[in-house]
């Protein structure tokens, strides 16, 4: 068995059914291999979208995303989607080719010193110089990337490692890495110190972040705060831990949340914060939002845990095993009166005004996510785009909302939503972009026709880089440089080009009939919804 007969056998003995790559002569030996398997081979169109391409089917399935590609560029290039996935804790194995072992340092022809690049963005890397030390490491791979706090994992091999003959192969049946021991079970002193602080809470408050996803808690989560009925906000990437019109979700926190959750975080006296990691986009200034509350942290990282902000009761451990525990632990809580006190918040008018001559987004997008099927999943890009779908998408109660949250990296979208459609053929997957990332991943149009992918998009257009253009609107007086991005591509001849369904939305009119008819068209189609420059998030 060679080195990169092995690579594959690896793969099968961790039931990887796809891989997604682009291919260049260092990896070409582990594809030959690939050939001999049942795994499925994806050819994207750029490397940055195999990462995303992993990344959307490793959050469908909850399982380990897997990208391959070649050295030097093939790898660099996949350096956006490893930073992307890393942001935002989601687990791959990113495979990379090398020169060979006896170039490495001499500048040979397509060598980077990948594991160098990526040191800050991976959990762990491996240059593999021994074939023997394969069925180690990839078995230690797949154990790194997901458990713990998930994240990517690169492994780099050599050509010659690829070739060489391995002695023995066998696959190890466990891993036991000293210095590496995720903590699974929260302390139950610490937990028993939490439910304390929830017996005496008048303002009690949950914010859930997308760990609750990544640790499976979503069903422990929902038992617990409907139980003692306590309200939740959750992070951009805590979308969807409750059905959006769940009676005890009051929505996104941040500076793009909403009025109901920030002023819930406010005036809460108790604050849960799980599975988040108190970052600047959620609460932008921690020290006065987290001011006269009890903080409590849950987080499978400790390193995340005071990083912020320093919490009255830190738990390390997973939610899911942490909410079983606070279950078993009896107590009682009336939260009926700060409950009607949010809901007050609910009912105030949102200030945001948008123009009348296009679409107008917001309303677009709860129409369309509220006709779309329950389980589907939405997947947002970044820009104005996220933010308008972070506020007004109605996720229910078997669907997911994908975004880049951490990276916040243009061009996610379609790639992430492809590998979520191969992940799980049956769900409904919609990507809603800006005109501005749309063309930076627009390509992989190719990729989803060829591999008979039935995916929606949509392309919220008013020529601009959008949110760049706002933020010169209100800090730059209305100074626009570098924004523009003008009339082209021709979207419906690009749908054309592509033997995808086209559909065209310029106003308001008709607009449920078109909805309908886009998210019903049998096979792959494109929606271009005409958004005035003028409308803004803020």
């Amino acid at each position: 068995m060679t080195g990169s007969e092995a690579m594959a056998k690896c793969l099968e003995m961790e039931q990887v059914e796809v891989v997604y790559g682009y291919p260049g002569v260092a990896i070409t030996h582990f594809f030959d291999s690939l050939g001999n398997t049942d795994i499925r081979q994806v050819l994207v169109r750029t490397e940055q979208n195999a990462g995303h391409m992993a990344s959307g089917y490793a959050r469908t399935l909850g399982k380990v995303g897997v990208c391959v590609v070649t050295s030097g560029p093939g790898a660099l290039n996949l350096i956006t989607g490893i930073a992307t996935a890393y942001a935002d804790s989601i687990p791959l194995v990113c495979i990379s080719g090398q020169v060979d072992s006896d170039l490495i340092g001499s500048d040979g022809f397509q060598e980077a010193d990948v594991t160098g690049a990526v040191e800050s963005i991976v959990k762990y890397s491996y240059l593999v110089k021994d074939v023997n030390d394969i069925p180690r490491v990839f078995k230690e791979a797949f154990y790194i990337a997901n458990s713990g706090r998930r994240g990517p994992v690169l492994i780099d091999v050599p050509i010659d490692v690829q070739r060489a003959e391995i002695k023995n192969f066998e696959y190890p049946e466990e891993v036991n890495l000293r210095t590496y021991k995720p903590t699974v079970k929260g302390h139950i002193q610490q937990i028993k110190k939490a439910v304390s602080e929830l017996r005496k809470a008048k303002r009690p408050l949950i914010c859930a972040g997308g760990g609750i996803f990544l640790s499976g808690a979503k069903k422990e989560l929902r038992s617990f705060v409907e139980e003692y009925r306590i309200p939740i906000v959750h992070t951009m990437m805590g979308i969807g831990v409750l059905p959006t019109d769940h009676e005890l979700n009051f929505g996104m926190v941040g500076n793009n949340g909403n009025l109901a959750a920030n002023k819930a975080m406010q005036e809460c006296d108790v604050l849960i914060m799980v599975g988040a990691r108190v970052a600047d986009r959620a609460v932008a200034n921690p020290d006065t939002v987290l001011d006269n509350k009890v903080l409590v942290h849950m987080d499978v990282d400790p390193a995340e845990i005071g990083k912020n902000v320093g919490p009255t009761i830190p738990i390390v451990g997973d939610a899911k095993h942490i909410f079983e525990d606070m279950r078993e632990i009896e107590f009682s809580i009336d939260t009926s009166s700060w409950l009607d006190h949010l809901r007050e918040y609910r009912k105030l008018p949102n200030p945001l005004k948008f123009s009348d001559k296009a679409v107008n987004p917001a309303i677009f997008i709860g129409l369309l996510s509220q006709n779309m099927s329950d389980g589907s999943v939405y997947v947002a890009d970044v820009g104005q785009n996220q933010i308008w779908s972070c506020r007004n998408v109605n996720v229910k109660e078997h669907g997911r909302f994908f975004t880049s949250g951490g990276m916040g990296t243009m061009g996610y979208a379609i790639p992430c939503a492809i590998g979520s459609k191969m992940a799980d053929s049956k769900r409904q997957v919609v990507a809603v972009c800006g005109d501005g990332g749309f063309q930076m991943s627009m390509m992989e149009f190719a990729t989803m026709k060829e591999e008979g992918i039935d995916i929606k998009v949509v392309v919220l257009r008013n020529n601009y880089l959008g949110l760049v253009r706002e933020y010169q609107h209100y800090t730059l007086n209305d100074r626009y440089e570098m924004v523009h991005l003008g009339s082209y591509p021709k979207l419906d001849e690009l749908a054309k080009a592509y033997d995808i369904y086209y559909y065209r939305l310029e106003n308001m009119d008709d607009i449920d009939q078109k909805i309908g008819d886009f998210l019903s068209s049998d096979g792959a189609a494109l929606m271009e919804v005409i958004v005035d420059p003028a409308d803004t998030v803020r």
